[in-house]
């Protein structure tokens, strides 16, 4: 049965369960977001979330959230072609960096772009990093807190996957120079890149590729990269000489699992460390797909402890569009940005949001849902909620993959 025509696509029960929801904004008319949502605190006092855009033809879209019940979009841009998606973008003081990746391999621009955003609704480009070429498609994901590097995975003009699926790694972009951004470094899976010594990895049944995406650096530890491979595990890499990275250690779940790690948040008080898996099939034909948690004492040993319980996958698999996990709240650090250690912020695609005590490591228990009503115009006839960025004063900021644009919530635990 098509999710168009399954009674349960179009007749769901909405859930609000320890959220409350303030405000919706389709973000005039263009709601499919993607994973990228940054807080600025703007020099004039005002609260400026950006947030990247999932497809074309919109690239970013900033909202003035300093009433989160009466969310106001003040700045919208194009991208430059239509053939591309910015899909991830971050905020350090008054500059942006912003991703591009393009639909097909060779095509551009592809790479990284720098803005000066100290006048919020007049983003001015301030320099670009290229990154295009034969076998490359540009930038998917990057991490930007520091002002200074931009960790980020990525194609390369110089870089030859040994799999067409292989085709971004790691790299460090060096933009204390922001008109002239340079690479520090970079680091690649043994054997995903053409001539390397190392065999090339098996291949998963669903292929993903062996490729890098969620790349973050913490000023708690600004000598490691957390850095989630998608296929090939997440790395703990030691990054105190930038040119060369080295990994301190590497823990998988697939197999037995399918692949697509995410992201790895640690949580250094703790000794944890939080890594997501994404969901990437619809009808949670990769399921399943979980919030790991990790006891990281040892980092040379991240050893799995426990995973923050779901929802019987029948009740959601059937609903349209995608079901499992892919983004959390990163405890970001940057001013303006909610921070803990205790409590799991995530979004679902259509099982919504989620919130986790964790409290106990070994026995997470959910404690908030949200899962709103399909959003006009989604074709998936479902919520798809992408990502989720939570500010320090406990106001929760979800967008919908599709149409659904920006939710403002309230905890209510």
């Amino acid at each position: 049965m098509s999710a168009a025509n399954d009674p349960l696509t179009k007749g769901y029960e909405p859930v609000t369960w320890n959220f409350k929801l303030l405000a919706q904004n389709d973000l005039g008319g263009f709601g499919g977001m993607g994973e990228g949502m940054s807080m600025q605190l703007a020099k004039d006092g005002r609260r400026i979330i950006w947030l990247a855009h999932e497809s074309a033809p919109k690239n970013f879209t900033a909202v003035d959230v300093s009433d989160p019940r009466n969310p106001k979009v003040i700045v919208q841009t194009n991208l430059p072609q239509p053939h591309m998606r910015s899909n991830s973008l971050e905020t350090a003081g008054d500059i942006m960096a912003v991703a591009y990746q393009t639909q097909k391999k060779g095509q551009q621009p592809a790479g990284l772009e720098l803005f000066d955003i100290s006048v919020p609704e007049n983003p001015r480009s301030i320099g670009f990093f290229d990154c295009s070429g034969q076998h490359s498609r540009g930038v998917h994901q990057l991490w930007f807190c520091d002002g200074q590097y931009v960790h980020m995975a990525s194609g390369a003009p110089d870089f030859t996957p040994s799999n067409p699926n292989d085709d971004q790694c790691y790299r460090c972009i060096d933009v204390r120079n922001p008109s002239k951004p340079v690479e520090a470094g970079r680091w690649w899976y043994p054997g995903t890149r053409a001539g390397d010594k190392e065999p090339p990895p098996p291949r998963h049944p669903i292929d993903k590729g062996y490729r890098a995406h969620n790349t973050n650096v913490y000023p708690q530890r600004p000598d490691r990269c957390y850095l989630a491979y998608i296929d090939g595990g997440m790395f703990i890499m030691d990054i105190s000489d930038k040119a060369n990275p080295k990994p301190i250690s590497h823990w998988t779940n697939s197999p037995p699992y399918s692949g697509f790690m995410h992201t790895v948040v640690p949580l250094f008080e703790r000794n944890l460390m939080l890594v997501t898996d994404e969901s990437t099939e619809n009808n949670a034909k990769d399921w399943p797909k979980l919030i790991w948690i990790l006891d990281n004492r040892d980092e040379t040993n991240p050893v799995s402890i426990a995973t923050c319980p779901m929802p019987p996958v029948d009740a959601y698999k059937n609903r349209g569009g995608r079901f499992g996990a892919h983004n959390i709240f990163e405890n970001t650090p940057v001013p303006g940005a909610w921070k803990s250690d205790q409590v799991v912020v995530g979004t679902f695609f259509n099982g919504g949001l989620r919130a986790y005590d964790i409290s106990n490591a070994y026995q997470p228990k959910e404690i908030a849902t949200f899962v709103p009503p399909p959003p006009k115009g989604t074709p998936a006839g479902s919520i798809q909620l992408n990502d989720v960025f939570v500010d320090d004063r406990q106001i929760v900021y979800t967008v919908d993959r599709f149409s659904g644009g920006l939710y403002t919530l309230e905890m209510d635990f």
